[in-house]
């Protein structure tokens, strides 16, 4: 089972972010969302399990959980925007987190450990990346970051500003 994670979107879906999830059947998103456009956009790709992010606590959480763990491909994850903020259960076989703008992949001790950087375009990131984890027989067999390539400016052409739409 293929699975995105996309982290620190900040109210911005970005062109390139699509096709780099294309063929992922569940996205972990750890916070700094932006709105709920951003959880609409990438459900339209596949199902969304998330969380909110510091940033996100001025649009009332949207009504995300801090923490969620949730068992995908057999594989158990611990979804969470801040590190420091991680509570993961004994049988926990991945932290996901965010808040960072840090691309990470890195096992320590029994637990991966994923933050897949920042896939939108606030931040000091120069790169914009998210990430794609292969579960297989219950336990992670890949993850990558998967670089978008560098962080748009704000143009025409450059992504989707994720708003909800507006009625005249």
């Amino acid at each position: 089972m293929r699975i995105g994670v996309v982290a620190d979107t900040h109210g911005y879906i970005d062109q390139r972010v699509a096709p780099a999830l294309a063929d992922v059947r569940a996205i972990l998103l750890a916070g700094d969302i932006g709105g709920r456009a951003v959880l609409n956009a990438l459900a339209a790709i596949a199902p969304v399990y998330a969380v909110f992010g510091n940033n996100d606590e001025k649009a009332d959480t949207l009504g995300l959980p801090l923490r969620l763990d949730v068992e995908l491909g057999g594989v158990r994850f611990h979804l969470v925007h801040q590190l420091p903020h991680a509570k993961p259960l004994p049988d926990a076989d991945a932290v996901v987190f965010g808040h960072s703008h840090r691309a990470l992949v890195e096992r320590r001790g029994a637990l991966m450990y994923v933050n897949p950087g920042a896939a939108g375009r606030v931040g000091f990131h120069r790169v914009q990346t998210v990430a794609v984890l292969e579960a297989r027989h219950g336990r992670i067999a890949d993850a990558r970051i998967v670089e978008l390539g560098p962080r748009l400016a704000a143009s025409p052409g450059a992504g989707t500003p994720a708003r909800a739409p507006r009625h005249a």
